[in-house]
């Protein structure tokens, strides 16, 4: 799934008005496992200069590359944070790693060809995906505007939930991350 969807389904599963804290982890459960795509993708585009083509079309699916993701995007390890957290009743602990499963669990299910080894360091295997969120062969075209639907309507839910500026700025912007590639789309076929 697109990393705003998640920041916004984290965000409505753990954040809690009042308690920055929870909230900030939840935030950073959610992105945690697509940060380090970022990073080396951003550097290597940004800085480097290297193609978009390159980056994720050989560089994603490279050994060192899936060697990081084995880490960041591991439901073992996220899953015993989680249970330490449940274990010592540590809120914030519950909400980054509850995040963060939130987010492994939904890209488990809508990963088709881009899927991560989810099971390290038990195992390297990475399931494939009937169904993709953004690839119309696996069912993208139908998944696609069904995220971005939820992801819409949690934004509903979090502005009701939270009522201070800064938060409400915050979904105003993730909702409109994930809503822009149908502006954007829009505006470029207007004419066809």
């Amino acid at each position: 799934m697109n990393t705003p969807a998640h920041l916004i389904f984290g965000l409505t599963a753990f954040a809690k008005p009042g308690q920055a804290k929870i909230t900030a982890a939840s935030l950073a459960g959610a992105l945690i496992p697509d940060l380090s795509l970022y990073l080396m993708a951003g550097w290597h585009l940004q800085v480097l200069g290297t193609s978009p083509d390159v980056v994720f079309g050989r560089l994603y699916f490279s050994d060192a590359w899936q060697s990081i993701f084995r880490i960041d995007n591991s439901m073992i390890l996220w899953g015993m944070g989680l249970a330490y957290g449940l274990m010592f009743r540590a809120p914030v602990v519950i909400a980054l790693c509850g995040a963060a499963m939130l987010h492994l669990g939904l890209d488990f299910l809508f990963h088709h060809d881009d899927g991560r080894a989810h099971f390290w360091p038990f195992t390297n295997w990475i399931f494939q995906s009937p169904v993709s969120y953004w690839d119309p062969r696996h069912f993208g075209n139908m998944i696609g505007p069904l995220e971005v639907a939820a992801s819409l309507l949690c934004c509903a839910v979090l502005w009701r939930r939270f009522e201070g500026v800064g938060m409400r700025v915050l979904i105003a912007v993730l909702g409109l991350t994930e809503f822009a590639p149908f502006i954007i789309f829009a505006i470029m076929f207007a004419g066809n």
